[in-house]
This record gives structure tokens, C-alpha cells and sequence, in this order.
């Protein structure tokens, strides 16, 4: 069964258009919690927001759609998402519901939802919901209506939880810190956690007015974080993204570290204090320099496709922890069942605290390879597939590669559109392999 509403992370759009608009968002509200009661007399939900201006008229309308279902529902209040997973989890909810479009301006906006276990929901549920929004409604009648109530120290909750993740006989004490909150979800939280845990913490991006979240700040816009890092003259440059799921770092130089190397720093880190990593798990897009490198640790590397649910998929299937895309989206298992750039945050952190080095040191060894994409349109009715020359201009650059190196071609799922990626040691080759295979698949 197709979805319709349903994407890789929920339900997104552009506010006022559907499927993000009031009289939607109630109704999509009203089938979950029906799905919820089929197997729950009473449940109870938690909603937490980011910080768009449009989060108070959504959290309005899934108020009223789960309350009208019989539904109780818990406010959270601005929260970024991993901390709504964790506190669905910590107070036996049957359900977590975040409104958030993560990454994306503030005129865009989502649902997403969690499971009672803090996870991400699987396809089945949601194919039951959207059947569910097919349906006629069925209101509750007035004794069975749900009640709402707000939970006033939700981000404190949160804070304690991501300070305890960090090892108890560490601190952040003579360390400075620039925290970049992205004006979204973790603007009040993020400075927070790193200053009880005794850093010195500058803030950007913690200022939000409905309007600014991720507005040239964060961890898509890590330049700002770079600038006052090296103004500051401070050791470390934390980024977040709205809903603050993804992370992105800077050393003291002004050096930004992307997830790719994050993701080999904290396995690096793990083997060093005496764990067993067995493996790790990137995406398609994950740089081959890590892979390698993983590999020469004994650690072995698999890809999933591109989209943290399957990293997350990935990895509970083999029974791993670590995992991770090269856009800041961290999983570290043994933590939180879900992304957290915070707690990534503190992951890294510690690796540099526990072995008296910087990051540069951590990653010496680690030169990420030149990557090149270049988007080729189709023309109507073109079937890439059947190119007459790919199949040689690639069979000659795979000689080229000789293994060092990669070829990703991959048809975007929204337009008319191949993506080719070539990634090698050698960034004269990416620049040409890409553009050969490129100018074989426009030649037909």
C-alpha cells in the first residue's frame, strides 16, 4: 500500500497548503488516536514543538483532533525531537508527537511521531493511519472526551537526561563553547547542558521570534558558527539544526567537521576506552575515506539508504549502536533510541576530553575524498537506463578508481532528474569521471 501523506520522517509541507493546514492536522489527529485506541482504552500522548510561529495554531488543531478521539494529551512546550522521544518513553505515553520541519525555513512545517518505546514508528502504523483518515470520523461523546494538561518541567527533564549520558568523571570545565541553537527547538536547553557541565558556553541562534529558525544559522548554516568560534578564540563550535536531530562541530581553528567524521571520531573513541565495535553504519553518501578507515579499526562498515530511519533500521537489525549520515543525523544506541545532536554532541566531547586530544589529532588519518555531483535533466520519456554508453564510461572509471573511489547513480524520487555521484582519492578524477558519466547519460 502507498502512502500518501506519510514521507521518510512524517508528514511535511508548506504551511496553509495541504497537507499542513488546521483542518488536516485535526483530522490526522483524530485517526491516530482511533488507530491508538484499538488497542488502548485510554491513551495519552505527548506534543512537543519547535519554535515556528505556525506550532501554536498545529498544536491547537492535534489537540482538539486527539481530545475529540478520547485522547489525553500531555504539552511539552518548545522541545526538540529526541527529547519528546525521550519523554514519551520516561512517562509511559502511548504516543510522541513532534511539530517540526527540522531543517527547513520557517515557513514550512511537520508531524512526526514516536513510538511508546521512543522509536520511530513502522510503516504498517502508518498505513493504519492514513486508512483511518479515509474513514468517517468518530467523535466521542462528551464523557469520554480526552483532557489536555501541560508538563511545565518538560526541558528540565530533558537537560538532566542529556547531562546523564555524559561519563560522570568528566567535565567540561576550562573548555569554551560556542553554542549555535539555530533559533529553534534547543534554544533553551542546549546552553543549558553544556554550562552544568562546567563549560563556558557563547551563545548564537538562541533567540528565536517565530520567524528566524534556521535563518542563516545552525547546523545548515554552519558558517556563522565558524565566525564566532575564532572570534571568541573558543575551543569548540556546537550547531544544531531546528529541531536539533542533527549536529555539526568546529574546532578550535575554525575547522568544521561533517557526520561522517564524527561517526569514525566516536567509534575511534569507543575502541580507545576498551569497547567492542563490531561494525557501524553510514548511508550511500557516507564519504569512502571513513569507510577505509573504519575498516583498518576492524570495524565493519555497511550502507544503508539515505534517511536516518534507515540507518536506525540498519542498525537494530545487525544489533550495533553507532551510526550516522554525513549531514549531523548521529545514533548512538546505547544513549537514546533515536538522533540526538546533543547527545552526539557530548559524544564527541568526551572523546576529546577522555584522550587529551583535539580533533584534528583524533582524525589525523582521515582525509575525507573529493565528492562530485552533477544533476542530469531528462527529457521527456527518457529511460536512463537504457544509455548506450554508460554501461562502458563507467566500466572505464571503475578502472580508473581501482578502489579507491565510487560511483553513485541514483534517480531523484520528485523530478525528472539522475543524480551522479563520483567520489575518489584524486579530485581531477571525481570532476571528469562525473561529468563522463554524466554527458553519457544526457547522449542517450
Amino acid at each position: 500500500m502507498n502512502r500518501s501523506y506519510f514521507g521518510t520522517d512524517g508528514i511535511r509541507g508548506t504551511v496553509g497548503q495541504p497537507p499542513i493546514t488546521p483542518d488536516f492536522v485535526l483530522r490526522l489527529a483524530h485517526a491516530v488516536g482511533r488507530v491508538l485506541k484499538r488497542t488502548e482504552e485510554k491513551p495519552t500522548v505527548l506534543i512537543g514543538k519547535d519554535t515556528r510561529i505556525s506550532g501554536y495554531m498545529l498544536e491547537s488543531a492535534l489537540e482538539s483532533g486527539f481530545n475529540s478521539a478520547g485522547v489525553d494529551v500531555v504539552l511539552l512546550g518548545p522541545l526538540p525531537t529526541p527529547g519528546v522521544a525521550y519523554l514519551t518513553r520516561a512517562q509511559r505515553a502511548s504516543l510522541g508527537v513532534v511539530i517540526s520541519a527540522s531543517h527547513n525555513p520557517y515557513a514550512d512545517n511537520g508531524i512526526k511521531f514516536f513510538s511508546a518505546q521512543g522509536t520511530k514508528l513502522p510503516d504498517a502504523w502508518e498505513q493504519a493511519v492514513e486508512a483511518a483518515l479515509d474513514e468517517a470520523p468518530a467523535w466521542a461523546d462528551s464523557a469520554n472526551l480526552g483532557k489536555a494538561r501541560r508538563l511545565d518541567d518538560a526541558a528540565g527533564r530533558y537537560i538532566e537526561f542529556c547531562k546523564s549520558t555524559f561519563a560522570s568523571d568528566l567535565t567540561l570545565r576550562g573548555l569554551s563553547i560556542v553554542v549555535d541553537a539555530a533559533n529553534g527547538a534547543a534554544y533553551h536547553i542546549a546552553p543549558k547542558v553544556f554550562h552544568e557541565l562546567g563549560a563556558e558556553v557563547h551563545c548564537i541562534g538562541c533567540s528565536p521570534d517565530g520567524l528566524n529558525i534556521n535563518r542563516g544559522c545552525g547546523a545548515t548554516h554552519p558558517e556563522s558558527l565558524v565566525k564566532a568560534v575564532r572570534e571568541q578564540g573558543a575551543d569548540f563550535g556546537i550547531a544544531l539544526d531546528g529541531d536539533a536531530d542533527r549536529l555539526q562541530v568546529v574546532d578550535g581553528s575554525g575547522r568544521l567537521y561533517n557526520g561522517d567524521e564524527l561517526l569514525y571520531l566516536m567509534v575511534a573513541d569507543r575502541q580507545r576506552g576498551g569497547e567492542r565495535v563490531p561494525g557501524a553504519v553510514g548511508t550511500l553518501m557516507t564519504n569512502m575515506a571513513v569507510e577505509l578507515a573504519l575498516r583498518s579499526r576492524d570495524v565493519e562498515f555497511v550502507r544503508a539508504k539515505v534517511g536516518d530511519r534507515y540507518v536506525l533500521e540498519e542498525l537494530e537489525m545487525r544489533g550495533w549502536l553507532l551510526g550516522g549520515e554525513g549531514s549531523g543525523h548521529l545514533l548512538a544506541l546505547d544513549k537514546h533510541t533515536t538522533g540526538d545532536g546533543l547527545i552526539s554532541a557530548l559524544q564527541v566531547l568526551r572523546a576529546c576530553v577522555r584522550s587529551g586530544s583535539n580533533m584534528a589529532d583524533l582524525l589525523e588519518g582521515v582525509s575525507l575524498f573529493p565528492q562530485t555531483l552533477v544533476n542530469v535533466r531528462l527529457q521527456p520519456g527518457q529511460d536512463w537506463k537504457q544509455s548506450r554508453g554508460l554501461p562502458q564510461a563507467q566500466m572505464a572509471l571503475e578502472h580508473q578508481l581501482g578502489g579507491r573511489g565510487r560511483i553513485l547513480i541514483r534517480p531523484s524520487g520528485t523530478e525528472p532528474v539522475v543524480r551522479v555521484m563520483v567520489e575518489a582519492d584524486d579530485e581531477a578524477l571525481s570532476r571528469t569521471g562525473a561529468q563522463s558519466l554524466a554527458d553519457a547519460i544526457r547522449a542517450g
